[in-house]
């Protein structure tokens, strides 16, 4: 098992910043894919970022490119998201997502608001 913990979240006006952070523990975080997914009120959970293994190489939802950067610190055992410009559309619980293979981890979640 891999256990993820989200933090970071919190209430901010339009145009201002949040950093998310993923904290893994339990596997070897580096062996995974990492992925960040929100969810709205009345929506269904959708693709927000993603970053590859090695860090090599990130992808993004178009409604964030842009605005948003993901990262990860395998030697840390955490990815972030970094967002910028934050829109009031960006209200969501954001998610943390670990992959390899057939192997898929989640967090709890962690509520960002944007006001505007």
């Amino acid at each position: 098992q891999m256990q993820l913990l989200e933090s970071g979240g919190g209430l901010v006006q339009a145009g201002g910043a949040l950093r998310l952070s993923c904290a893994a523990s339990g596997r070897t975080f580096s062996s995974y894919a990492m992925g960040w997914l929100r969810q709205a009120p009345g929506k269904e959970r959708g693709f927000v970022a993603g970053i590859i293994r090695g860090g090599g190489s990130a992808y993004y939802a178009d409604s964030v490119k842009g605005r948003f950067t993901i990262s990860r610190d395998n030697a840390k055992n955490t990815a972030y998201l970094q967002m910028n410009s934050l829109k009031p559309e960006d209200t969501a619980v954001y998610y943390c997502n670990a992959r390899f293979h057939t192997l898929s981890y989640w967090g709890q979640g962690t509520q960002v608001t944007v006001s505007s």
